[in-house]
Protein backbone atom coordinates (compact mmCIF):
# COMPACT_ATOMS: atom_id res chain seq x y z
CA UNK A 1 0.00 0.00 0.00
CA UNK A 2 2.83 2.50 0.67
CA UNK A 3 4.01 2.03 -3.23
CA UNK A 4 2.01 5.10 -4.73
CA UNK A 5 3.18 6.89 -1.51
CA UNK A 6 6.40 6.97 -2.11
CA UNK A 7 6.28 8.13 -5.40
CA UNK A 8 4.83 11.41 -4.57
CA UNK A 9 7.20 14.27 -3.99
CA UNK A 10 5.73 16.37 -1.36
CA UNK A 11 8.58 18.37 -1.07
CA UNK A 12 7.68 19.77 -4.17
CA UNK A 13 4.77 21.71 -2.63
CA UNK A 14 5.59 24.95 -2.56
CA UNK A 15 4.32 28.28 -2.18
CA UNK A 16 4.54 30.90 -5.53
CA UNK A 17 3.78 34.33 -4.92
CA UNK A 18 1.68 36.21 -7.62
CA UNK A 19 3.18 39.79 -8.42
CA UNK A 20 0.43 40.99 -10.12
CA UNK A 21 -0.79 44.77 -10.87
CA UNK A 22 -4.10 43.57 -9.93
CA UNK A 23 -3.14 42.74 -6.69
CA UNK A 24 -2.85 46.07 -4.68
CA UNK A 25 -3.11 47.90 -2.06
CA UNK A 26 -0.83 45.79 0.44
CA UNK A 27 -2.74 42.68 -0.73
CA UNK A 28 -0.90 39.43 -1.35
CA UNK A 29 -1.75 36.06 -3.91
CA UNK A 30 -0.04 32.82 -2.88
CA UNK A 31 -0.53 30.15 -4.90
CA UNK A 32 0.21 26.48 -3.23
CA UNK A 33 1.44 24.07 -6.27
CA UNK A 34 -0.25 20.81 -5.40
CA UNK A 35 0.28 19.93 -8.89
CA UNK A 36 3.98 18.83 -8.97
CA UNK A 37 3.40 16.12 -6.36
CA UNK A 38 2.88 13.69 -9.22
CA UNK A 39 2.70 13.66 -12.93
CA UNK A 40 -0.59 10.86 -12.88
CA UNK A 41 -1.68 11.91 -9.39
CA UNK A 42 -2.06 15.44 -9.33
CA UNK A 43 -2.77 18.43 -7.48
CA UNK A 44 -5.53 17.06 -4.66
CA UNK A 45 -6.48 13.57 -6.50
CA UNK A 46 -4.32 11.63 -3.91
CA UNK A 47 -5.90 13.97 -0.95
CA UNK A 48 -9.30 12.77 -2.30
CA UNK A 49 -8.24 9.39 -2.91
CA UNK A 50 -5.88 7.76 -0.07
CA UNK A 51 -8.90 6.92 2.43
CA UNK A 52 -10.99 5.20 -0.22
CA UNK A 53 -8.05 2.73 -1.22
CA UNK A 54 -7.07 2.16 2.48
CA UNK A 55 -10.63 1.43 3.10
CA UNK A 56 -10.75 -0.91 0.08
CA UNK A 57 -8.37 -2.37 1.25
CA UNK A 58 -8.86 -2.62 4.83
CA UNK A 59 -12.06 -4.25 3.09
CA UNK A 60 -10.75 -6.69 1.59
CA UNK A 61 -11.71 -5.89 -2.18
CA UNK A 62 -9.14 -6.41 -4.94
CA UNK A 63 -11.42 -4.47 -7.51
CA UNK A 64 -12.53 -0.50 -7.63
CA UNK A 65 -15.42 1.08 -9.66
CA UNK A 66 -15.30 4.85 -10.41
CA UNK A 67 -16.98 6.96 -12.45
CA UNK A 68 -16.36 10.16 -14.50
CA UNK A 69 -16.23 11.94 -18.13
CA UNK A 70 -13.83 11.19 -20.57
CA UNK A 71 -11.49 14.22 -19.65
CA UNK A 72 -12.16 13.27 -16.04
CA UNK A 73 -8.43 13.79 -14.24
CA UNK A 74 -10.03 11.74 -11.64
CA UNK A 75 -10.67 8.96 -13.88
CA UNK A 76 -6.66 8.45 -14.72
CA UNK A 77 -5.70 9.07 -11.31
CA UNK A 78 -8.07 6.88 -9.93
CA UNK A 79 -6.40 4.24 -12.73
CA UNK A 80 -2.64 5.11 -12.09
CA UNK A 81 -3.32 4.71 -7.94
CA UNK A 82 -5.56 1.59 -8.26
CA UNK A 83 -2.39 -0.36 -10.27
CA UNK A 84 0.06 1.00 -7.49
CA UNK A 85 -2.07 -0.45 -4.65
CA UNK A 86 -2.62 -3.77 -6.77
CA UNK A 87 -6.55 -3.31 -7.92
CA UNK A 88 -8.04 -3.99 -10.92
CA UNK A 89 -9.67 -0.86 -11.58
CA UNK A 90 -13.15 -0.13 -14.03
CA UNK A 91 -13.83 3.43 -15.22
CA UNK A 92 -17.83 3.34 -15.50
CA UNK A 93 -17.88 6.86 -18.31
CA UNK A 94 -20.29 9.55 -18.86
CA UNK A 95 -22.05 9.07 -22.85
CA UNK A 96 -21.52 6.43 -25.73
CA UNK A 97 -18.22 5.41 -26.54
CA UNK A 98 -16.15 7.58 -28.92
CA UNK A 99 -14.50 6.96 -32.38
CA UNK A 100 -11.39 7.94 -30.43
CA UNK A 101 -10.48 7.49 -27.17
CA UNK A 102 -9.52 10.96 -25.05
CA UNK A 103 -5.91 11.27 -24.28
CA UNK A 104 -7.02 11.07 -20.70
CA UNK A 105 -8.91 7.62 -21.30
CA UNK A 106 -5.84 6.37 -23.34
CA UNK A 107 -4.00 6.56 -20.06
CA UNK A 108 -6.20 4.83 -18.07
CA UNK A 109 -6.48 2.09 -20.32
CA UNK A 110 -2.43 2.00 -20.31
CA UNK A 111 -2.82 1.61 -16.41
CA UNK A 112 -5.22 -0.95 -16.42
CA UNK A 113 -8.85 0.40 -16.23
CA UNK A 114 -11.83 -1.63 -17.65
CA UNK A 115 -13.67 1.39 -19.57
CA UNK A 116 -17.43 0.96 -19.72
CA UNK A 117 -19.36 3.39 -21.38
CA UNK A 118 -23.07 4.18 -20.25
CA UNK A 119 -25.55 7.03 -21.32
CA UNK A 120 -25.56 10.56 -20.14
CA UNK A 121 -29.59 10.03 -18.90
CA UNK A 122 -28.01 6.84 -16.76
CA UNK A 123 -24.80 8.91 -16.04
CA UNK A 124 -26.98 11.54 -14.41
CA UNK A 125 -28.67 8.56 -12.26
CA UNK A 126 -25.96 6.85 -11.02
CA UNK A 127 -26.33 6.71 -7.37
CA UNK A 128 -28.90 4.29 -8.20
CA UNK A 129 -26.78 2.38 -10.53
CA UNK A 130 -25.40 -1.41 -8.87
CA UNK A 131 -22.46 -2.68 -9.01
CA UNK A 132 -21.02 -6.20 -8.74
CA UNK A 133 -20.36 -6.86 -5.00
CA UNK A 134 -16.76 -7.74 -5.80
CA UNK A 135 -16.40 -3.74 -6.58
CA UNK A 136 -15.36 -0.91 -3.86
CA UNK A 137 -17.38 2.49 -5.30
CA UNK A 138 -15.71 5.95 -5.34
CA UNK A 139 -17.99 8.36 -6.62
CA UNK A 140 -17.10 10.70 -9.46
CA UNK A 141 -14.01 12.88 -8.01
CA UNK A 142 -13.62 11.09 -4.73
CA UNK A 143 -17.11 12.66 -3.35
CA UNK A 144 -17.78 11.57 -0.29
CA UNK A 145 -16.59 11.72 3.63
CA UNK A 146 -13.49 9.89 2.68
CA UNK A 147 -12.70 11.87 0.33
CA UNK A 148 -13.40 15.35 1.91
CA UNK A 149 -11.05 13.98 5.11
CA UNK A 150 -8.35 13.29 2.37
CA UNK A 151 -8.92 17.10 1.05
CA UNK A 152 -8.99 18.25 4.39
CA UNK A 153 -5.20 17.32 4.97
CA UNK A 154 -4.25 19.96 2.19
CA UNK A 155 -3.73 23.26 4.25
CA UNK A 156 -0.93 20.98 6.49
CA UNK A 157 1.15 21.43 3.43
CA UNK A 158 1.09 25.76 4.23
CA UNK A 159 3.44 26.34 7.02
CA UNK A 160 1.74 29.37 7.48
CA UNK A 161 -2.17 28.47 6.43
CA UNK A 162 -4.16 30.62 9.28
CA UNK A 163 -2.18 34.21 8.40
CA UNK A 164 -4.57 34.33 5.12
CA UNK A 165 -7.93 36.01 5.06
CA UNK A 166 -9.33 33.87 1.83
CA UNK A 167 -8.64 30.41 0.23
CA UNK A 168 -9.78 30.13 -3.03
CA UNK A 169 -10.27 27.04 -5.08
CA UNK A 170 -12.02 25.47 -7.81
CA UNK A 171 -15.41 23.57 -7.44
CA UNK A 172 -16.58 20.70 -9.47
CA UNK A 173 -17.49 18.02 -6.95
CA UNK A 174 -17.76 20.21 -4.05
CA UNK A 175 -15.48 17.49 -2.39
CA UNK A 176 -11.74 19.69 -1.84
CA UNK A 177 -13.80 22.53 -1.05
CA UNK A 178 -15.87 20.94 1.45
CA UNK A 179 -12.56 19.76 2.81
CA UNK A 180 -10.47 23.10 2.91
CA UNK A 181 -13.57 24.60 4.58
CA UNK A 182 -13.62 22.06 7.46
CA UNK A 183 -9.69 22.92 8.25
CA UNK A 184 -10.22 26.42 7.84
CA UNK A 185 -9.55 29.01 10.73
CA UNK A 186 -12.58 31.11 11.80
CA UNK A 187 -11.27 34.03 10.89
CA UNK A 188 -11.33 32.97 6.79
CA UNK A 189 -13.71 32.68 3.86
CA UNK A 190 -13.23 29.87 1.75
CA UNK A 191 -14.24 30.52 -1.95
CA UNK A 192 -15.31 27.42 -4.23
CA UNK A 193 -15.40 28.94 -7.91
CA UNK A 194 -17.77 26.07 -9.63
CA UNK A 195 -16.59 25.35 -13.31
CA UNK A 196 -19.98 23.74 -13.97
CA UNK A 197 -22.89 26.28 -15.42
CA UNK A 198 -26.21 26.75 -13.68
CA UNK A 199 -24.17 24.15 -10.76
CA UNK A 200 -26.72 25.29 -8.04
CA UNK A 201 -27.24 22.06 -6.26
CA UNK A 202 -23.76 21.46 -5.49
CA UNK A 203 -24.59 23.74 -2.27
CA UNK A 204 -26.63 21.30 -0.62
CA UNK A 205 -23.81 18.37 -1.15
CA UNK A 206 -21.01 21.11 -0.12
CA UNK A 207 -22.94 21.60 3.03
CA UNK A 208 -23.37 17.52 3.54
CA UNK A 209 -19.87 17.33 3.71
CA UNK A 210 -19.03 20.25 5.83
CA UNK A 211 -18.34 19.35 9.46
CA UNK A 212 -20.52 21.56 11.83
CA UNK A 213 -19.73 20.18 14.81
CA UNK A 214 -16.53 22.13 14.50
CA UNK A 215 -14.95 25.51 14.37
CA UNK A 216 -14.20 26.75 10.70
CA UNK A 217 -14.68 29.98 8.74
CA UNK A 218 -17.37 30.55 6.54
CA UNK A 219 -17.74 29.67 2.93
CA UNK A 220 -19.33 30.85 -0.17
CA UNK A 221 -19.34 29.39 -4.30
CA UNK A 222 -19.16 31.78 -6.93
CA UNK A 223 -21.08 31.14 -10.01
CA UNK A 224 -20.05 33.46 -12.54
CA UNK A 225 -16.57 32.45 -13.95
CA UNK A 226 -17.26 28.63 -15.73
CA UNK A 227 -16.84 30.51 -19.43
CA UNK A 228 -20.13 28.04 -20.75
CA UNK A 229 -19.62 24.89 -18.95
CA UNK A 230 -17.27 22.53 -17.69
CA UNK A 231 -14.23 22.52 -20.11
CA UNK A 232 -15.17 25.15 -21.96
CA UNK A 233 -12.32 27.08 -23.35
CA UNK A 234 -13.06 29.59 -25.14
CA UNK A 235 -10.22 32.25 -27.01
CA UNK A 236 -10.99 34.74 -23.47
CA UNK A 237 -9.94 31.93 -21.45
CA UNK A 238 -6.98 30.64 -23.88
CA UNK A 239 -5.12 33.96 -23.82
CA UNK A 240 -5.73 34.20 -20.07
CA UNK A 241 -3.92 31.07 -19.62
CA UNK A 242 -0.96 32.14 -21.53
CA UNK A 243 -0.81 35.30 -20.13
CA UNK A 244 -0.69 33.78 -16.58
CA UNK A 245 2.81 31.33 -17.78
CA UNK A 246 4.35 34.60 -19.47
CA UNK A 247 3.67 36.62 -16.88
CA UNK A 248 3.77 34.37 -13.53
CA UNK A 249 5.58 30.88 -14.86
CA UNK A 250 2.34 29.25 -13.39
CA UNK A 251 0.40 26.63 -15.64
CA UNK A 252 -2.75 26.30 -15.49
CA UNK A 253 -5.76 24.03 -16.94
CA UNK A 254 -8.27 24.80 -18.83
CA UNK A 255 -11.34 23.22 -16.30
CA UNK A 256 -10.32 24.10 -12.85
CA UNK A 257 -7.17 26.74 -12.19
CA UNK A 258 -7.67 28.91 -15.06
CA UNK A 259 -10.82 29.94 -14.33
CA UNK A 260 -10.02 30.04 -10.78
CA UNK A 261 -6.92 32.22 -11.11
CA UNK A 262 -9.40 34.32 -13.80
CA UNK A 263 -11.91 34.83 -10.84
CA UNK A 264 -9.50 35.82 -8.13
CA UNK A 265 -8.11 38.70 -11.15
CA UNK A 266 -11.71 39.73 -11.83
CA UNK A 267 -12.57 40.04 -8.03
CA UNK A 268 -9.30 41.78 -7.24
CA UNK A 269 -10.21 44.47 -9.90
CA UNK A 270 -13.17 44.85 -8.87
CA UNK A 271 -12.38 45.51 -5.30
CA UNK A 272 -13.75 42.77 -3.74
CA UNK A 273 -10.59 42.13 -1.24
CA UNK A 274 -10.08 44.41 1.08
CA UNK A 275 -6.68 45.83 1.69
CA UNK A 276 -4.13 43.58 3.17
CA UNK A 277 -6.17 40.60 2.39
CA UNK A 278 -4.11 37.83 2.23
CA UNK A 279 -5.24 35.40 -0.71
CA UNK A 280 -4.30 31.56 -0.86
CA UNK A 281 -5.07 29.66 -4.16
CA UNK A 282 -4.84 25.87 -4.37
CA UNK A 283 -3.96 24.45 -7.79
CA UNK A 284 -5.64 21.47 -7.51
CA UNK A 285 -3.82 20.23 -10.70
CA UNK A 286 -5.44 19.22 -13.49
CA UNK A 287 -2.79 19.82 -15.93
CA UNK A 288 -3.17 16.65 -18.04
CA UNK A 289 -6.80 18.23 -19.51
CA UNK A 290 -4.85 20.57 -21.76
CA UNK A 291 -3.49 17.55 -23.38
CA UNK A 292 -6.78 17.23 -25.67
CA UNK A 293 -5.92 20.88 -26.86
CA UNK A 294 -4.50 21.22 -30.50
CA UNK A 295 -0.39 20.84 -30.10
CA UNK A 296 0.87 24.51 -29.68
CA UNK A 297 -2.01 26.44 -28.39
CA UNK A 298 -0.41 26.92 -24.82
CA UNK A 299 2.96 27.66 -24.55
CA UNK A 300 3.80 25.23 -21.76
Amino acid sequence: MMCLQNKLDFNNIKIQSINAEWVHGNTALDVLRLDEIHPVVSGNKWFKLKYYLENAKQKGYDSIATFGGAYSNHIVAAAFACREYGFKSTGIIRGERPVKLSHTLMHAVEYGMQLQFISRADYKNRETLRLADNLYRIEEGGHGSLGAKGASEILQFVPVAETYTHIVCALGTGTMFAGIINASATHQMVMGISVLRDNISITNEVEALVDNANSHGDYTILHDYHFGGYAKHPPQLINFMRMAWNKYNLPTDMVYTAKTLYAIQQLALNGFFATGSRILMIHSGGLQGNASLPVGLLPF
